[in-house]
């Protein structure tokens, strides 16, 4: 099965360049999406993603080799009014034992205030780092960079309040108060708090960029034992996005105060890429991850399979592609990565290996 599977995605992967050629089809399928519009701008459609891996990992602690179903959800979204909504459940296609249901993702009351600024309500996305704010539709990779994976609270999904978007053509803002209840549904009464603040701001256009962009992120954690998020008290992350021609470069550098007996650590991501084509898109990325006391990293997700233990130091260099076969709606994912993480203290977590992911993203 994982075989099969493998090879559908990699023949989709080397015959991309065809689907440059029309989209005409792709649009009349993703318009079954769309159920109810009026003149007056009501509407209602479906909304999800679903995305495939097939990862391959091999180190000298071990090996892992699976086909999994990442991610699947499914909702709706809509507006009415002056109110926008969405709805939308997570489910585990993994496991045939039960529904398959695990959680609901985004539900939430979205208004458009007098400033141009959003307000949401509800349970929705607390992004900050370089990759906890980019949706896992939009990104490059077929993972976050482990940065971001060490210091972003995964989950993605809280209960709370925020406010987001443009203050004025050169800066912008995301800022919310959020519940750390690690509720299925929508919780406010287990755990704590935490709090958001990220502003933006949009570069004039220099000799080395066409566009940029500098964004600082800050997180406050009043820690819980309860809590469903990193055991950080405090979470800062500088990042930026230039884009000059095909050029892009994205970069980060975070650091987070441990709590709960999470060590201090800080970290540095930098991402290169080159838009080969309309549908090719070539991306590198080095990540480096640093802890003020033993044991204060985790590995990423399929080196996790291998060695469940933690490390004190963390080099990774990844080199793929993208093809886009209708923009980020419909692409593959493939790439090689090198990782290397130290355990000082020999209790497990020492790593080094090579490991190769091919991944489908689509979403509606």
């Amino acid at each position: 099965m994982t075989c099969l599977l493998s090879g559908a995605l990699l023949t989709l992967g080397l015959h991309a360049p065809a689907a440059q050629a029309d989209t005409a089809s792709y649009d009349k399928i993703w318009d079954y999406a769309h159920l109810y519009e009026n003149p007056n701008g009501n509407y209602l459609s479906l909304s999800g993603r679903l995305q495939v891996d097939a990862a391959s990992f091999s180190a000298g602690q071990g090996s892992y080799d699976d086909m999994l179903w990442r991610r699947f959800r499914f909702g709706f979204v809509g507006q009415y009014r002056h109110t926008a909504f969405q709805l939308e459940g997570d489910f585990n296609l993994n496991n045939e034992d039960d529904n398959g249901y695990n959680r609901l993702t985004d539900a939430y009351l979205k208004w458009k205030l007098p400033n141009q600024l959003d307000l949401k309500v509800l349970k929705h996305s607390a992004g900050f780092t370089l990759d906890g704010k980019t949706s896992s539709k939009k990104l490059l990779t077929p993972q976050r960079n482990n940065l971001t994976n060490n210091l972003w609270f995964t989950a993605e999904y809280f209960s709370g309040a925020s406010v987001s978007g443009p203050v004025n053509d050169d800066w912008s803002i995301n800022a919310g108060l959020f519940s750390s209840d690690d509720s299925d549904e929508i919780g406010l009464t287990e755990a704590s708090y935490f709090g958001l603040f990220s502003v933006g701001r949009k570069l004039s256009p220099g000799n080395f960029w066409q566009q940029g962009e500098v964004r600082l992120d800050y997180v406050y954690n009043d820690s819980d034992q309860a809590q469903n998020t990193r055991d950080f008290s405090q979470v800062v992350s500088l990042s930026s996005q230039f884009q000059f021609k095909q050029w892009g470069l994205a970069t980060d550098l975070a650091a987070g105060n441990g709590d709960l007996g999470q060590k201090d650590i800080w970290g540095l991501v930098i991402m290169p890429s080159y838009r080969q084509t309309d549908i090719t898109q070539w991306v590198m990325r080095y990540s480096y991850l640093d802890s003020k006391g033993q044991g204060g990293l985790r590995l990423h997700r399929y080196e996790r399979e291998i060695v469940g233990g933690r490390g004190d130091r963390y080099n990774e260099l990844y080199a793929g592609a993208t093809f886009f076969l209708y923009g980020h709606k419909a692409k593959i994912n493939v790439g090689v990565q090198y990782t290397h993480m130290e355990d000082s203290k020999n209790a497990g977590g020492d790593y080094e290996g090579v490991g190769v992911t091919l991944a489908l993203r689509t979403y509606w």
